[in-house]
Parts: C-alpha cells; structure tokens; sequence
C-alpha cells in the first residue's frame, strides 16, 4: 500500500489533473448605455454607475458577461470593481468605439488561456452588419482555467440585434456553430441579452441544441418572480425573459435567479413621516424606487468537478 502511494505522488506532478468540488457564480447583466436622456429622466449612469459595482461585488459575480457597455463604463467598472479584469472591444471599431460586450472576471481566481471577439454576421473578423441587423453586433469568447482547480471552460458573451429576425435566428446557428468548432470536449457557458424571450423560436435554436440548456429550467433553486426587462420602471411586471444564461449539461445548475434589486433617490417635497405605532425612533421618507438598468442582471450557481 505504502508504495503505491508514493507511486501516485511521484506521478501526480506529471499530468494527473483533480478538479475539487467547487461552485461557480456566472452571471449576465446589460448594464444599458450610458446617455443623456437617462439622465433626464433621473437614471444616469453617474448614480447607477456605483450601484451596478456594488450590486455585483455583494452578490460576489466570479465571470459575468456585460452587454451595453461604453468604454468610459467600462473604465468606471474597472474602478469600482477591484479585483476583476475583463475582455472585449467596441463593436465599431474593434478597439474603444461603441458598445462592448466584455466579459468580466476575477483576476485572482481565473487565468485567461485563450480569448477573441466575433461579430454576428455574414463576415465575422471585424466590425460589420450581419444580414437584417440594425446594428453591428459582437460576440466576446473566453477560454478560462481556474487557477485553484486546474478546471477550464469557455465563456462567451453577445449582445443580439434588436430589430433583425433573420439576424438573431442566424446569430444563435452561428455561435451554436463556433462553440462545436472551438470548444471540444470543454464545457460552455453562453451569456446575453438575445432580445428574444423563452417563447420564441430563436429562443429554442439554443436551448434544444443538445449543446446548451437554459439555466433557468435546469436549476435546483430558482427565484425569478420577474422577467428581466423593466424598462426602468420598478413597479412593472413581465414574464419575458430576454436575457438568458445557457449552460453545457456536464454543469450542475445549482441555483437561478433574476436580481430584481433597486435603490432610492428622493422624491420632490420629502419630509419623514412616523409609520404608525412604530418607535419614536422610526420614521419613513418619501423617495422614487429605481432600478439599476433597464434589465434586470440573471445569476447562476453553477457546481463542477461533484
């Protein structure tokens, strides 16, 4: 027994590969652009900015994909997210200019093997409109190890058109199509806002592709008593989820849910009010729910190496 044990030790240096138990928190999130009419209407990104970083520093996101994401967002994430790092380039230029869709991630516990951007279209190495899209469209992939385990993924991150349905069906055929000509044996997660929700057919090209599942029916535990478009309106409801997390099967969907969090900016004329029979000490003041983009952000847990 005594040397087979050393017999395993003297080998394990040379290759032998363990992935511990361990969980995984993805997450995909639009952020929505930053612009002046936002702030007009009491939503700018100065105020919201600060919020989206501690929003995801408390729920402690490892990897999660961003869609809508200027770059001078981007340089305000970086700052007020410490700790993570990120992929990605403007969809217009291929470098700084327009949205990004990056993917962000925590240096200390990730090691970046590999990584590029594609656009959603015909042509798919530089900044274009893919058939009826209003817009250029970019999807940003990254092959990651976690640098505790050995364990290593991809993660691709996209933003589909809003307007073209012949451009976001061909979208979905073209990433489900580049994750087989990729990513091998490795398993994938796919985050995004599709502008599609879980009714449409472009909704189903994914999510029965054999390649990927939705999170949301996969899931363990699920809290999503919303869909994930509010439209910065925190009283409204809707069943559509347009942002989705699509995960390989070889992943255990540990936990699901829509973060339906908002916070509180004053309302004109506030003056505190005692609520009932309440302490003395209590009081309550008169301010305008908010939410911290116009999507809702999903968040997985997600279990590998069990």
């Amino acid at each position: 027994m005594r040397q087979i044990l050393c017999v395993f030790l003297a080998l394990a240096p040379f290759g032998i590969q363990t992935s511990a138990a361990k969980d995984l928190t993805v997450a995909s999130f639009n952020i929505r652009y930053k612009n002046s009419s936002d702030s007009i209407n009491g939503n700018g990104w100065h105020q919201r900015g600060p919020v989206i970083c501690d929003l995801i520093r408390f729920h402690d996101f490892d990897v999660f994909g961003a869609q809508e994401v200027l770059h001078s967002q981007l340089l305000d994430m970086l700052a007020g997210l410490p700790g993570y790092d990120y992929v990605g380039v403007g969809r217009d230029d291929g470098k700084t200019k327009g949205e990004y869709a990056p993917v962000f991630y925590k240096k200390d516990q990730f090691k970046v093997l590999q990584s590029g951007n594609f656009w959603l279209s015909e042509i798919t190495d530089r900044p274009n409109k893919g058939w009826d899209a209003a817009l250029p469209r970019i999807c940003t992939w990254v092959k990651f190890e976690d640098i505790e385990t050995g364990f290593q993924f991809f993660f691709f991150n996209l933003h589909m058109d809003h307007i073209g349905v012949k451009a976001r069906e061909n979208s979905s055929r073209l990433v489900l199509k580049k994750i087989e000509e990729m990513c091998g044996d490795l398993p994938v997660i796919l985050t995004g806002d599709f502008n599609v929700d879980q009714n449409n057919p472009n909704y189903t090209v994914l999510a029965e592709s054999g390649l990927l599942q939705d999170a949301y029916h996969a899931a363990k535990v699920r809290y999503a008593l919303n869909g994930t478009f509010n439209s910065f309106q925190p009283h409204s409801m809707t069943g559509s989820r347009i942002d989705h997390v699509f995960v390989s099967p070889s992943f255990t969907v540990k936990r699901y849910g829509i973060l339906t969090d908002t916070y509180r900016t004053p309302a004109a004329d506030s003056k505190p009010e005692k609520p009932g029979d309440f302490p003395r000490e209590v009081s309550l003041t008169p301010y305008v729910a908010r939410t911290p983009s116009d999507h809702f952000p999903v968040m997985v847990v997600l279990g590998f190496g069990d």
